[in-house]
């Protein structure tokens, strides 16, 4: 049967609520976390599946009593489920998409900072226009932003431009941030070293660094230390620039965030920016989906109402 709905055949008896249970769960992998989610219990999640896996005659989830994970199956049907969903919105969108009563659900993600500086001015006026639209927003380290896009978890991220962009990825920038690297103003032993050099020559080879896991801030990163043929010392590696912020503020060590974020930060007045040589290239900020998503008139709504916000900020 699997094959035959890779082929595009719709299963009668599924239904799109049933569908987006299972990706929930595909996601998390969490019972408790999906049912919350889709805002049913447990057992209500759970029966759904079964019925899932009888409809379809496969197992879709390997289970036990701790563990929750995709079997093969359940990998081929999450394109399907996925597809499925996204075709749905496209003809729903298309019955009313040259009026203002739009309807459906966009799902976006971001870091809590781009939802405060970015997503919050291209909402309010999205709200105006579509205030029947629901908008699904999940935050997280914006090194996972592109990712979830092109593996179509998500409808749109806020997201920095990458190096090297993907070609079927859709991206309008919304704005600018530099690189800074950030020491701690409390009196302490990273705070003490830096006191005593003085730009260009800190003292790299002895300051513990607090570090982005992934992404593009931590390639700037690399890069960065590579043309100074400097070796860092990494503290830790954490998910998330907000958590950077954190750490650096109490004293564990420098780190390297973009502005924005530290002008965002409660924690900012804990923090000082250390002058480096050369300055690291700024973050690219903008709002991306996949190309073909373009079609859906949901999506392409907020992508038209962001762009518009681009040439007003851009007159004004």
């Amino acid at each position: 049967m699997l094959h035959n709905l890779q082929r595009g055949t719709v299963v009668n008896a599924m239904d799109n609520r049933q569908l987006k249970m299972f990706l929930a769960l595909a996601e998390s992998l969490h019972f408790a976390q999906a049912s919350e989610q889709c805002h049913v219990s447990p057992s209500t999640l759970s029966r759904n599946i079964k019925q899932l896996e009888q409809q379809l005659g496969v197992v879709l989830f390997e289970r036990d009593n701790r563990t929750v994970t995709l079997s093969h199956h359940g990998r081929l049907f999450t394109q399907y489920a996925t597809t499925t969903l996204a075709q749905w919105d496209i003809f729903k969108g298309s019955l009313n998409e040259h009026s203002n009563d739009l309807r459906g659900e966009l799902s976006i993600y971001c870091s809590v900072t781009a939802s405060h500086s970015f997503l919050h001015h291209i909402l309010s006026r999205y709200r105006q226009h579509f205030p029947k639209v629901e908008i699904k927003l999940r935050t997280g380290d914006v090194a996972l932003s592109i990712g979830r896009v092109l593996n179509e978890q998500e409808d749109m991220a806020i997201a920095a431009k990458p190096d090297l962009m993907p070609s079927n990825l859709a991206f309008q920038t919304i704005g600018l941030s530099p690189l800074v690297f950030i020491a701690p103003t409390k009196r302490c032993e990273v705070q003490a070293l830096i006191a005593s050099h003085h730009p260009p020559s800190l003292p790299w080879h002895s300051l513990p660094m607090i570090v982005p896991e992934q992404g593009l801030a931590r390639k700037r990163l690399d890069q960065w230390f590579k043309h100074k043929n400097i070796r860092p010392i990494i503290y830790t590696e954490v998910a998330g620039n907000e958590a950077i912020v954190s750490m650096v503020s109490l004293g564990f060590g420098v780190g390297m965030v973009p502005k924005i974020v530290l002008d965002n930060s409660p924690l900012k007045d804990l923090i000082c920016v250390v002058e480096v040589t050369p300055e690291l290239a700024p973050f690219e900020v903008g709002i991306c989906t996949l190309k073909k998503r373009l079609k859906n008139p949901l999506i392409n709504s907020l992508w038209q109402v962001a762009k518009d916000g681009i040439a007003t900020d851009q007159v004004s």
